[in-house]
Parts: structure tokens; sequence; C-alpha cells
């Protein structure tokens, strides 16, 4: 297997050769945990506090939100081993072959999110060092060439692809914890736990803030369900479930050092929103060096977890473009916004806005997926999902010219209204209101998606070629 680390892959979305699943869901945990053990999750977990929540507030709705999150992503790792292919290629069997490009749309919203706010936050880290460590203010000029660099070693990962992201992330899993539990030494001595925040709350009273905090804990987990089927596909189908679902979970569950070391240190900085340059500010000279290792690493772990996903995503929708030149072009777009967002846009606001549309738009495409797994008892035509990538007509998953409006009719109202229905700084819908201000949008459209479509699928059966041999459940009585 060493020997493939610095070749570039080959694999697109096509089906990968079971001689070639030589992974084991450990790898799997690994990429989950190295992707998300970095400095975009210490950020998530700096915003409760910015939010204006207490230490011991912020610490319950990150918990909150990170182990709900891992119960709803864990089922996302079942497909990509019996598929072999990546999850919005699966999502096919439910969406229809043309009607997965949902998946394709989200796994770019959040390929562009999480990719920004890894390089974002690297990029300050180094600039905030640098004025740290040699007194020298660079502004805007050197975070700007410290961004590029950062986007193109980040490139260059995702080039080489899935045996290189495994190398960076078994570093990445290591180093980062090892530097994150060497901040107790370098900031215990200032750390207050009875930290009573600042009163304001970003919705004005504690319950919708707290609320909020919650989702924005949630978009971290949920942003890998597009994302698992990439690197689960490598992993052979004769594991057990248990398995399966256990390594993802852990992953996530192990995201609470990172977000607790944002929590922790955002306490300390004076202004949480400003929180790496605070941070660097505060930082003990030996410490500073470890803190720009673990904002570079982490940074190459987060992004290319996120960007290699969608370009190998995009190749397929577009046959023009092989897996490298789609890569190319999403990082490209991704690097405009990065710069807009931090010159031109608030960051904070729109990874705000950023993180909420993935929660509410990626949700309800999960649980649509996950019950058409139990319905049709984790069958699926390996072939037959291949046929729009392939430019080919018909097959199991056909449905209606390519789409299953059945999982539309589900996913499109579900996502609708839980916008409808969200409360948060930048994203307020009509709806925002019906509970005092507190923000049920994720319940709103988890449950819609949830009876919609089972409803559907009991009113409208759908053909009975897509259960293969087994009759399928029936969820509905």
């Amino acid at each position: 297997m060493s020997e493939k680390v610095t070749e570039v892959e080959q694999h697109g979305i096509a089906p990968i050769p079971v001689a070639e699943q030589t992974s084991r869901p450990r790898d799997l945990f690994r990429l989950a945990f190295g992707g998300a053990n970095t400095f975009a999750t210490i950020i998530l977990g700096t915003l409760p506090i910015a939010y204006g929540l207490s230490f011991w507030a912020a610490v319950a709705a990150v918990a909150i939100g990170v182990v709900a999150g891992g119960l709803v992503l864990s089922p996302m790792a079942l497909f990509g081993p019996r598929t072999r292919t990546n999850n919005a290629v699966s999502s096919g069997a439910h969406f229809g072959v043309v009607g997965r490009c949902v998946g394709s749309f989200l796994s770019l919203l959040t390929a562009i999110t999480f990719f920004a706010i890894s390089v974002w936050v690297s990029g300050d880290a180094v600039a905030g060092a640098a004025q740290r460590l040699f007194g020298f203010d660079g502004g805007a000029a050197l975070r700007a060439v410290a961004y590029g660099l950062i986007a193109i070693a980040t490139l260059v990962v995702c080039l080489y692809g899935y045996r290189f992201m495994l190398l960076v992330n078994r570093v990445a899993v290591v180093l980062g914890t090892v530097i994150m539990l060497l901040g107790g030494f370098a900031y215990g001595g200032s750390f207050d736990p009875g930290f009573a925040g600042t009163g304001v709350y970003a919705l004005g009273t504690f319950g919708p803030t707290f609320i909020l905090a919650v989702l924005t804990t949630l978009a971290n987990p949920i942003s890998f369900g597009a994302f698992l089927g990439d690197w689960s596909r490598y992993i052979p189908a004769t594991y057990r479930r248990r398995s399966l679902l256990a390594a993802p979970f852990l992953a996530q569950v192990a995201t609470l050092l990172p977000f607790g070391f944002g929590i922790a240190t955002a306490t300390l900085v004076a202004d949480p929103a400003d929180y790496i340059t605070g941070l660097t500010a505060i930082s003990p000279l030996w410490y500073a060096i470890p803190l720009i290792v673990v904002a570079l690493i982490g940074g190459l772990s987060t992004g290319t977890t996120a960007l290699y996903g969608t370009g190998l995503d995009f190749s397929s929708i577009f046959p023009r473009l092989s897996r490298v030149r789609a890569t190319l072009l999403i990082g490209s777009l991704s690097v405009v916004f990065i710069f807009v967002g931090n010159f031109v846009l608030d960051m904070v606001s729109s990874i705000n806005a950023f993180a909420t549309l993935i929660v509410l738009c990626t949700s309800p495409w999960m649980v649509i997926m996950m019950i058409g797994y139990v319905q049709r008892r984790g069958f699926y035509d390996v072939e037959d999902l291949q046929v729009f990538n392939e430019g080919r007509r018909g097959g199991r998953y056909w449905f209606r010219h390519g789409v299953n409006w059945r999982a539309m009719g589900a996913w499109i109202p579900a996502t609708a209204l839980g916008l409808l229905c969200a409360n948060t700084p930048m994203i307020t819908g009509p709806l925002s209101g019906i509970a005092g201000g507190v923000d049920l949008s994720l319940v709103v459209t988890l449950c819609t998606a949830a009876i919609a479509y089972p409803l559907l699928n009991k009113l409208f059966p759908e053909p009975r070629e897509v259960f293969g041999p087994a009759s399928p459940v029936s969820l509905v009585a």
C-alpha cells in the first residue's frame, strides 16, 4: 500500500474493484477524525462563546450537537462498502440516477465551506504567529500569501488522492491531538471554568442562542454525510455493520477534544469574534510554533477531506472533467470564496450562514437515504447506479426521466420548511417565531423527511425491481 501513496489516484466514481477494497473501519475513523481534529472544528467550538454563552452552557450545547450529529451521520458509512462508490452516486438508488445530483450539490456546498474555513484559519494562524514570534505585521498581504500557499498545498494532496489523504490524516490525528493536549499546560493557568459569558446573547435570550449553538455544532458531523462513501468504498462489504457504524460515530465523539479546546480558549481571548488574532496574542512563545503546526496540518486535513469528494463527484456529472480537473475547478472556486469572504464580507457570518444551509439541506437527504437503505434491506445494483455517469439510460434506478419524485417530493419540502423556520443571525425565516424564537428548523426538516418519504412510498409504491430479490420493508402500516 505504501508504494501507492505518491501515485496520483486514477479511480473516479466507477465501482472500486473488490481486490482494491483493502481499507478497514479504523481507516475510516482516522479519516473522519483527522478531518475534524483541526482548527476548523476549534473555530466552531469558539462560536458558542462568541454567541454569549457561559463555558458550561457552551460545553452542553457542543456535547448535544456532537452526539446527535454522530448518531445521524454513522449510517452513511454503510453505503460505500456495498456500492463501491461515493454516497452521492449511491443516492441514485433513492433519488434516481439523475436526481442524485442533489447529493453532488450538497457535497459542493460542504466542500466550499470547510475548505474555506481550513484555509482561512490556517492562514490567519500563520500570520498571527509571525507577528507574535517576529513582531512582523504583514497585514492583508501576508494573510493573502498564506491563504494561497495553504490552498495550493491542499489541492496537491487532493490531486494525489485517497492514499495520500490517508497518510496526511494519520499524521494529523496524532499530531493534532498531542498539540491540543499541550494546550492544557499553555493556557491552564489562565483558564476559568466559571466563565459566565458576556450576557449579551446572539439571539437576544438564552434559549434560542443555546439552540443556535447546538445547530452550529451539528454542522460538523452532518458535513461528513456526503463524504463518508468516498472513504468507506475502500472497505470490503464483509465487515460487520456494527464496525462500520462505530467508526464515524466514535470519530465524532473524539472531536470533543478540538471543540473543547475551542470553547476553553475562547473564554481567554479579548474578542471571541477575532479568535485567531486573540489566541496567538495570549499564547506562550514556546507554544506558538506547535500552534502553527497544528493549524497547517489541520488545515490540510480538513481541506482535503472536503475537497477530494467534491472533485470526485463532479467528474461524474461533467464527463469532460477528470477527477483531477474537477478538483482544480472546485478548489479555484473555493479560493475565490475565501478571499471574498475574508476581505469583502464578514467571514464568521458567512460561515454561520453556510453551516445552517449544510444542516438543513443535508440532514433530510441523509434521512431519506437511511430510510431507503432499510426498505431495500441494503440491496444495491452496482452497475445500474452508474447509468448516468456512463451516459446511458434505463436500469433499476431510472424511475421517471432519471428522477425518483417520491424522494424529491420529501426532500424539497423538508428543506424548505426547515429554512422557513430557521432563526440564526444570517438566516431568519418567516416562521422563526413560532416557538418564541427557539429554532425548530432541524426538528421540522428531519420530521418532514422521515414522515413524507415512507408515506409517499406507501401511496405510490416504487418499482418492485429496485428492492432486489427480497421483499421491501414497509415502514408505514
